[in-house]
């Protein structure tokens, strides 16, 4: 059997022969030791008699395997993380008992040590198919089951999953030693839950350990009182206590706002939400209990753009209860049904029923950005992907499935209308409850209620890969006022995705208002533009304004390019613009345009530091932030870097200087400035050492625990600390995330010692957990040397293969990632990139896609140096 990648020829195969009803009893025993735990599945399904199927799983030994009462040898019939079972009846039950091991990357059944108190904290991640590393399972979407979960821990924990507990029973034995860490053995307990109703195996769940625990309830829209937990680390309690009522509030705000939208209550009996450390994502949907990466307990202060994005994350898991959990995909091609509405409907729900009023600039600043990113790239594709098998699915959790496919819903509500578009939705949620749909069923719905036919639609912009380029052309009157004769949009498509697509957008028009300064909009026109040109025949006769906005309120999903005099405007006069949204949208075009090589890199730098000065949405502030910092470090001339890198420094901590005393902006503006320190600069050691001694004050600028160890961090980019000094920062508050920054901090240091000790440690430590490994690859790539970046090329693409086939896919990827020596020389980067792909023709697909961003990343930062020093 060809083992754990489960290919979509397989899952369909597997679908015809498995039959419903589908039900487990899964019974987990956590109390063996550190390493493993015992697994015991019984699985009841139907089948034609006389086929053969199989179970997945992957385990370090399957005890044994009963089919119908006949025991099979599992050193036969379990092979290549798969059980084979054959001669099948027409009502079947198999037992399998096996030996799992607990995971320190954040996939299966993690296992976690708080060193701050020793207490051990364990969760379950099955996203995409690792319920096959805690029971055996038939692990794909479509074989929808109820689960009855029973689990043996120790007396003291906490023990919860997908349903309420139905009993807890107290067990006659005693923990094995070790499986409680620090603590001394204790009695155990068996913790029973009610049955499931019918769901994915995916996105069961369990979790355990000693959780600090909140509760409330919900009056739900059926009449049902829904019961609400929320968790965390006991080393987090005092920090989540502070924010634990908001946070349900914030819930409960998404429970009403969703059930009115969609006209369909709250589905199931319980809802936790349980904040995890070293957590692979930032959050999962398993029903009734989601689990949320613990970094969103904040324990020092963070940006407005990272506690709104805990906002959006929070509903964004509960759109999944009714996105992705009482509907889901046949197979992982939809991943989209799932991602695309639940960050389109968090957006939504954030803008309309939260204090973030302005999270569609958020969007459109934060994760359109992301889309349009690798849009642009080789490795793009539809928003319904063609998903072959496992490994396609893995790579497909990106910023086209998330972010444009988002960014599309936001086009098909302006389409469809949206009254029409969430009765389509209403509809599709009652006919397709706990089961599976695919586009087509959604599509079916939408146009009952909305009359258009969307077939087409659906062909160009969910089925075709690509962004189209929308141009401004103008033509004005000669007279007193200048006046618009004509203007017309203009869209265009890139050669190797020709596709030209139905946009419903707007046009604003944007003056002065003489009594505030600001730039606000005017005027408005909205319109359907189909095709290569259209005229917009309402803007004739039309005073010209200051400046035209195409897409305003963002609508539509393009790249945008301005008129002649509406961008020199923009560049002049950014920082003017009233509206946070337009503000967003502007800003994103000139750096889409900057990163094409067709605005100066110096240009989008100046134009940005400007409204920085007068900028407060955060995550736009956010990431203006990170644009310029890729522009710096990237794109400019690399003749002028150093100076133009030390003039940037200089403002961002001018700007800190003057900005409001503990505001947002302030404690932006600190965090980004200590990124720009190189080795040998006595001021900028200065600065960072001065912060942290007390000796140099920014008035309201707090240094707490992890904003001390972005001086450490900064410090030791430079060499101005040692490892011994990291370490003695560490041992005097060792926590799970000082651990992190630590590992992170070492590995940032500008020597050749610091980063072979670095690229080492990520590669061949599989002590170091998920969230270690990456600090420390993250870390490795953050020196802005080429020297010492280039020792690493050959070395990089050398490892390939190795990484492929010694780590997990998430693990894999955290180091293609992390480890690509990003400020290399990008010709030599380029040339031994091209030379592995030319050499590994046959490497998996979804390895293949991740070495090619990079390679691609490279190939842009050659064309727009090239640009910048030509200028």
């Amino acid at each position: 059997m060809p083992g754990a990648n489960l290919t979509r020829t397989e899952a369909e195969e597997r679908k015809e022969i498995v039959q419903a009803p589908i039900h487990y009893n899964v019974a987990l025993d956590l109390t063996r030791g550190p390493k493993d735990f015992l697994s015991t599945t019984t699985i009841e399904f139907g089948a034609e008699r006389g086929v053969t199927t199989f179970l997945d799983l992957i385990a370090n030994n399957v005890e044994s395997i009963e089919l119908n009462g006949k025991q099979l040898d599992p050193a036969i019939a379990f092979a290549d993380n798969r059980i084979e079972l054959a001669d099948l009846d027409e009502r079947n039950t198999v037992t399998v008992v096996a030996s799992c091991q607990y995971s320190n990357t954040g996939e299966g059944l993690h296992r976690s040590v708080d060193p701050s108190d020793g207490n051990i904290y364990m969760y379950s991640q099955f996203e995409v198919p690792d319920a096959r590393r805690v029971y055996a399972v038939f692990d794909q979407p479509d074989l929808k089951a109820s689960f009855d979960f029973s689990v043996v821990a120790p007396q003291s924990w906490i023990v919860t999953s997908n349903m309420p507990v139905a009993e807890t029973e107290p067990l006659d034995r005693m923990t094995v030693p070790g499986t409680m860490g620090d603590h001394a053995d204790e009695a155990t307990k068996r913790v029973v839950f009610e049955t499931t109703p019918t769901m994915s195996s995916y996105l069961t769940a369990i979790c355990a350990g000693p959780y600090a625990e909140w509760h409330t309830e919900y009056a739900n829209e059926d009449g049902r009182t829904v019961p609400m937990a929320m968790y965390c680390r006991q080393a987090l309690k005092d920090a989540m206590a502070k924010d634990v009522d908001y946070l349900f509030d914030i819930t409960k705000k998404g429970f009403a706002f969703y059930a009115k939208t969609w006209g369909v209550p709250y589905p199931y009996a319980k809802y936790d939400q349980i904040y995890v450390p070293e957590y692979n994502a930032g959050a999962m949907e398993n029903i009734g209990m989601v689990t949320i990466r613990d970094s969103y307990v904040f324990g020092s202060k963070v940006t407005d753009a990272l506690a709104e994005r805990r906002v959006v994350t929070v509903l964004h898991e509960l759109a999944h209860m009714w996105f992705g959990d009482y509907v889901t995909m046949k197979w992982w091609n939809d991943l989209w049904l799932n991602e695309s509405f639940a960050e389109f409907t968090s957006t939504l729900a954030t803008a309309e029923a939260t204090d973030w009023k302005d999270a569609w600039a958020t969007f459109c600043s934060g994760e359109k950005s992301w889309g349009l990113n690798q849009d642009q790239l080789s490795t793009t594709h539809p928003i319904v992907a063609p998903i072959n098998d496992l490994n396609d699915t893995y790579v497909n959790f990106d910023g086209i499935t998330y972010a444009k496919g988002a960014s599309v819903l936001k086009q098909l509500v302006a389409y469809v209308g949206r009254d029409r578009f969430f009765e389509g939705i209403n509809a599709y949620l009652n006919r397709y409850a706990y089961s599976n749909a695919t586009l087509a069923d959604l599509l079916h719905e939408l146009e009952g209620t909305s009359g258009r036919d969307l077939t087409t639609w659906s062909q160009l912009w969910l089925e075709q890969s690509g962004i189209n380029t929308m141009t401004t052309e103008l033509v004005t009157s000669d007279g007193e006022e200048e006046k618009i004769a004509e203007l017309a949009l203009v869209q265009t498509a890139p050669v190797e995705h020709n596709v030209l697509r139905p946009h419903r957008l707007a046009i604003g028009f944007y003056n002065e208002d003489e009594a505030t300064g600001k730039i606000v909009r005017t005027d408005r026109i909205e319109l359907d533009v189909d095709g290569d040109r259209t005229v917009v025949e309402e803007a004739a006769g039309k005073p010209m304004p200051a400046f035209l906005l195409t897409n305003d309120d963002d609508l539509t999903y393009t790249k945008l390019r301005f008129d002649a005099k509406s961008l020199q405007f923009a560049l002049d006069n950014l920082y003017r613009f009233d509206d946070a949204l337009a503000r967003a949208v502007i800003w994103l075009s000139l750096w889409d345009m900057t990163r094409d090589g067709e605005l100066p890199a110096e240009q989008f730098i100046a134009t940005s530091l400007k409204a920085l000065g007068t900028e407060h949405e955060s995550t736009t502030f956010r990431y203006a932030l990170q644009q310029i910092a890729t522009t710096v470090w990237h794109y400019t001339n690399p003749a002028k870097r150093t100076e133009i890198a030390e003039h940037v420094a200089q403002e961002l901590w001018k700007l800190a200087a003057a900005a409001e005393a503990g505001s947002d902006e302030q404690f932006q503006l600190a965090n980004a400035y200590l990124t720009y320190g190189v080795k040998g600069d006595e001021e900028f050691v200065n600065n960072a050492r001065g912060l942290l001694d007390g000796r140099i004050v920014l008035s309201g600028l707090e240094i707490d625990n992890n904003f001390r160890w972005a001086i450490i961090s900064a410090l030791a980019a430079v060499d101005a600390m040692s490892d011994d000094e990291v370490n003695k920062e560490l041992a005097a508050n060792e926590t799970t995330e000082n651990r992190e920054f630590a590992l992170g901090a070492r590995a940032k240091r500008p020597t050749a010692e610091a980063k072979d000790w670095a690229f080492e440690q990520a590669l061949r430590n599989m002590d170091l957990t998920n969230s270690q490994l990456e600090a420390v690859a993250n870390g490795f790539s953050a020196t802005p040397d080429v020297e010492l970046a280039n020792a690493y090329v050959d070395r990089f693409f050398n490892e390939l293969d190795w990484i492929w086939k010694n780590r997990t896919f998430h693990m894999a990827e955290a180091l293609i990632e992390g480890l690509y020596p990003v400020y290399a020389d990008p010709k030599k980067l380029v040339e031994a990139g091209e030379a592995w792909l030319g050499s590994h023709a046959d490497a998996d697909n979804a390895l293949k896609r991740m070495v090619l961003a990079n390679v691609e990343s490279s190939q842009r930062t050659q064309r727009v140096c090239a640009f910048n020093s030509a200028l």
